[in-house]
């Protein structure tokens, strides 16, 4: 078997379901220790015991993206736990609460907002404060799972197209930033910053999220489609990332857009 992974942990957030728990399973598959996070404990488990079914090696941490003391308390503890072996993060959890202008719930607005956008940004502020250590020729991985709703826009969908948009620009001030912190050497050369932080937008993913919206089956990806191309990003040569990698299912109705 692969293992390209091995000897690496991962946080990977919404891992009790649809995305997150693919994610968890591709990249135990390909060998690292995968700790998921999310708020549901039950189904947290679920995917745990998928995972170690499945031969790999995985934890449960209880996880709430949209609280501070949360995310340092979990980005801590991992650290406590593996050391520098931490080095991978995956922020995949997301959630939609439909809404028109005319009638949008500024309760639900905000907690999509919390958890789509705010809440990524400062874990991986907390994780990039953590790694930015790592001695010359490591390097640690970051993947932020946007959204093709971060690019189009929908009827209804205010809350969730907004909080990709934000995410989708954030991510990119992330990597500007990143950049600007490589370190020049006295002969011209650079060491780039001990950690990349790369995205994925995917369009339409047969997930519980998506039950609401009423598309058929064979119009959506498997969430394992995505799954692997985040744990491609995670697995490419360390001289190298990709800002942003859109993946659509062949039979998206609606593109290009």
């Amino acid at each position: 078997m692969d293992t390209p992974l091995k000897g690496r942990v991962a946080l990977v957030t919404g891992g009790a379901s649809g995305l997150g728990r693919a994610t968890a399973l591709a990249l135990a598959e390909a060998g690292a220790h995968v700790a998921i996070g999310d708020i549901d404990a039950a189904g947290s488990e679920e995917t745990l015991g998928r995972v170690t079914s499945a031969g790999g090696s995985a934890e449960v941490v209880a996880l709430d993206v949209t609280d501070d003391g949360s995310r340092r308390a979990v980005v801590a503890q991992l650290f406590d736990r593996h050391g520098d072996a931490f080095d991978v993060l995956v922020n995949v959890a997301g959630i939609d609460r439909p809404g028109y202008i005319t009638d949008i719930d500024l309760d639900d607005y905000r907690r999509v907002m919390a958890v789509n956008c705010e809440g990524p940004i400062f874990l991986t502020s907390e994780f990039t404060k953590r790694v930015q250590h790592l001695p010359e020729g490591r390097t640690a991985d970051v993947v932020h799972v946007v959204s093709l709703s971060a690019i189009t826009s929908g009827s209804g969908a205010i809350a969730y197209n907004g909080s990709k948009a934000g995410f989708l620009n954030a991510t990119k001030c992330i990597q500007r930033e990143l950049r600007e912190k490589a370190v020049r050497a006295d002969d011209g050369s650079e060491r780039p910053f001990p950690c990349r932080v790369q995205s994925v937008i995917p369009a339409a993913m047969d997930t519980p999220m998506m039950e609401q919206w009423g598309i058929p089956g064979h119009l959506m990806m498997p969430p394992s489609a995505v799954a692997d191309a985040i744990r491609t990003l995670v697995t490419l040569h360390p001289s190298a990332f990709i800002p942003e990698m859109q993946i659509v299912p062949r039979l998206e109705p609606n593109f290009p857009r």
